[in-house]
């Protein structure tokens, strides 16, 4: 069976730049990285690794709504600079990168959806929990600085829903990390409630009348923001990637 390890570039890279004491080591950083992906691959034994980077055209999410992701700090230049090297080295030890447009999370979430949609196995390496939301067969979350899977229980619990509620706990909460805006006056405690009593935003907005009156004015004045922020959140997982997945066969370089 193919097992595909697909590993967030960005979100590595940063992690592990932001954590070494002297930010012009860019040498230690590529050292750090490789060392961090042959770590992955000891673990996981993949068939096939792909690390996916976000690219510099605008995305689709922030055409749609402009303040999307706005005020998130902007990577640090000399690591901007760095990374078209980063990424030959990374090749050098058979461990190839699979560059987006614009964002890499809908590029990684169709190729989690390819690769099962064929009975294989994939393997996300992120810590964005946005990832969660993909439930099909033969998907996971594996978080490389805890050393362990996404605890999906831990996260149902902390926010307050069922894993399968996410999008729709997002529609209308928001969420704060990306500039999701949700519906204004409706906070996660709020939402959590809500999906609680009536399980997903269709059944919510089937229900206004068995709300307060100032809730549901809320809900009804916030509905095209909910849809808004509701698609702003999904993931794709239909993009035409025009990939091999033999270009991506993983295998040590010494073996």
């Amino acid at each position: 069976m193919n097992r595909l390890l697909i590993i967030d570039g960005m979100n590595l890279v940063r992690r592990l730049y932001a954590a070494q004491p002297d930010e012009q080591d860019l040498a230690g950083l590529a050292q750090r990285t490789l060392n961090a992906c042959q770590k992955l691959c000891r673990h996981h034994q993949p068939s096939h690794l792909a690390i996916v980077w976000d690219g510099e055209q605008e995305s689709w999410r922030k055409q749609l709504y402009p303040d999307y992701k706005k005020g998130r700090k902007p990577m640090p230049v000399m690591l901007a600079d760095y990374l078209p090297q980063l990424k030959q080295l990374l090749a050098t030890a058979n461990m190839h990168s699979v560059n987006a447009e614009a964002e890499a999370d809908d590029v990684i979430a169709t190729l989690a959806y390819k690769i099962c949609q064929y009975d294989g196995e994939a393997i996300i390496v992120s810590t964005d929990k946005g990832f969660s939301q993909l439930q099909f067969k033969g998907v996971q979350q594996w978080d490389h600085f805890a050393n362990s899977w996404l605890d999906i229980e831990a996260l149902e619990q902390k926010l307050g829903i069922g894993r399968h509620q996410l999008l729709d706990f997002m529609a209308l909460s928001g969420d704060s990390g990306n500039r999701i805006p949700g519906i204004p006056g409706i906070g996660p405690k709020s939402a959590a409630e809500l999906l609680k009593s009536f399980r997903s935003l269709a059944n919510i907005y089937n229900a206004l009348d068995k709300l307060g009156q100032k809730q549901a004015e809320k809900l009804r004045s916030g509905y095209d923001m909910a849809r808004l922020s509701y698609r702003l959140a999904k993931l794709r997982t239909d993009l035409e990637l025009h990939l091999n997945l033999s270009q991506y066969r993983w295998a040590p370089q010494n073996s």
